[in-house]
């Protein structure tokens, strides 16, 4: 699972304006079969106590991979020094045929703790070999950014951020990412098959519509298959 939100948490502590658009599909105390989560950063709707923790004692098992101030946090918040794994510069073993590696994300920008690791991260996901997934957390579209990801370069299916900052969620105090055009830019140049957009439909203020998407999607007419709904790979 990665940065999963399954709760109301922000409209509670945010107020009704950031209320979820988008249904609760499971409750995390019903998430028996996770064996590693990943957190991309500490922002409330991406490391959500109110998901996290009864999902930890739902699935007694699961690592929870994160930045080491999101581990930090954790470990305050009560989860064992054991079920933490810190977000690095280096590839991450999960057994058998998979392994991950975080990459940097610039929210707004990429920033470092003391101990000069990323305090905000997307991850590649390896298969076989193959890199299969790149789920890039919040990040704006930055030129070290590209640089590292032309490493991993070709990824199968690009998850990516499209709700773009502006003046008008900047007088919200909500920061944005990355623009439409810039992912499905990003999106070509990392020679994508299939682009997932993000961060589009959770929050009104915050959301673009499925209608603009897919006529911007159309009209580039853009050489990758576009999925408006979250994937599941199964091998």
């Amino acid at each position: 699972y990665i940065d999963p939100y399954l709760s109301n948490s922000i409209e509670r502590i945010e107020g009704i304006h950031l209320g979820r658009q988008v249904p609760i599909k499971i409750r995390p105390s019903e998430i028996l079969d996770a064996n590693y989560v990943l957190v991309t950063h500490i922002h409330l709707d991406h490391c959500d106590l109110d998901t996290l923790i009864p999902l930890a004692f739902a699935s007694p098992f699961c690592k929870f991979i994160a930045p080491n101030i999101v581990c930090n946090y954790l470990l305050e918040m009560g989860f064992s020094k054991n079920c933490l794994i810190s977000a690095g510069n280096e590839w991450i073993m999960l057994g058998g045929r998979i392994r991950i590696h975080p990459t940097p994300a610039a929210h707004p920008i990429i920033a470092f703790d003391n101990d000069g690791l990323m305090e905000c991260v997307g991850y590649i996901i390896e298969v076989s070999g193959r890199n299969i997934f790149y789920h890039s957390g919040d990040t704006f579209l930055v030129d070290e950014l590209v640089k590292t990801l032309s490493k991993f370069t070709p990824i199968e299916i690009a998850m990516l951020p499209v709700n773009e900052h502006n003046y008008f969620k900047e007088q919200l105090r909500i920061l944005g990412n990355m623009s439409l055009r810039e992912a499905f830019g990003l999106a070509q140049l990392l020679n994508v098959k299939k682009m997932i957009p993000m961060h589009w439909d959770l929050f009104k203020d915050n959301s673009l519509s499925s209608d603009e998407i897919i006529l911007c999607y159309k009209y580039l007419q853009l050489p990758f298959e576009l999925s408006m709904e979250p994937v599941q790979y199964i091998e």
